[in-house]
């Protein structure tokens, strides 16, 4: 079957190739997007969905979901990569309640699945997961349990996802973990992190650096005023990318190559996500892990 056309800009399809921005950043595989929800419920002080999604922080189920991701699934070739999700998190708190994921995995057996997601909840599916051609990525941020809660308010705690991770690997589920924002003044000390990470089972790792917009960095004043001012002076010395402000490539490269290092210190592959950085040594997304087994 052909792969299915999408309009650039449509909003009535549940899966649309990824990639919204068409940035020349983006060193993700040719994919698919899908989320079963509109908005997340995380509330995170960084997220970028809030300058484009309305209502960003008050997610709802995408209407006739079920029966519309029934049709679209049918016009996508088999072996095709659907990433779940990129906007907004399939194991949201509400998900908690509907299972909608529980529901909808069994359909996706024919394709290559990329779940990314800050939720231990993901786990739960493992019995499901474990059936397909699928990966696991779960975001953490930090070890930090009360920086965590600032900044990812609505988020399980870290070692809930970190826990999460190893239920996964011992599963057989390959899984990969994204550092993602490293936020300077915050979250930069990620050394222990690693560690546990690789202990874990992760066999990948993405990172990139918090990429500033007045509305997150608002939020980050907000519950770190004495980072945020200096988040604020140091972005404005920075790039800028249209709405976007990054940090100096300098400071980028440091950050991250220190990560990646650590990575690699532990058998693990790196890449860095929409920073325009030659420092990659796996897939961006980690989706080069799925189908691999232990």
């Amino acid at each position: 079957m052909a792969k299915i056309k999408f309009p650039p800009t449509t909003s009535i399809y549940v899966i649309k190739p990824f990639d919204p921005w068409r940035s020349r950043l983006c060193t993700c595989p040719e994919k698919y997007s899908f989320s079963p929800y509109t908005g997340c419920g995380h509330g995170c002080l960084y997220c970028y969905i809030t300058s484009y999604i309305p209502n960003a922080f008050s997610p709802r189920e995408k209407k006739n979901l079920y029966g519309r991701l029934v049709r679209e699934l049918r016009k996508i070739k088999q072996e095709s990569l659907l990433s779940i999700s990129n906007s907004s998190d399939p194991y949201q708190p509400m998900e908690k309640r509907r299972r909608l994921m529980r529901k909808i995995l069994p359909l996706l057996k024919p394709f290559r699945i990329q779940i990314v997601t800050k939720s231990d909840l993901v786990a739960e599916d493992s019995d499901v997961l474990r059936d397909l051609n699928s990966a696991v990525s779960i975001t953490v941020t930090t070890l930090d349990r009360s920086v965590a809660k600032k900044m990812e308010p609505q988020a399980p705690p870290p070692e809930k996802r970190i826990s999460a991770l190893k239920t996964l690997s011992d599963s057989d589920i390959p899984v990969s973990a994204r550092i993602d924002p490293v936020i300077p003044y915050i979250n930069e000390d990620v050394e222990e992190l690693v560690d546990q990470l690789s202990e874990a089972g992760v066999r990948h790792i993405t990172s990139s650096t918090y990429k500033m917009r007045w509305d997150s960095l608002k939020r980050i004043r907000e519950e770190f005023p004495e980072e945020g001012e200096k988040l604020k002076e140091l972005y404005l010395r920075g790039e800028r990318t249209g709405n976007t402000y990054y940090l100096e490539r300098e400071i980028r490269i440091r950050i991250l190559k220190n990560i990646r290092d650590m990575a690699l210190k532990h058998g693990m592959s790196f890449a860095c996500c929409r920073e325009g950085l030659n420092l990659n040594t796996g897939v961006c997304d980690g989706s080069h892990l799925i189908g691999v087994k232990k």
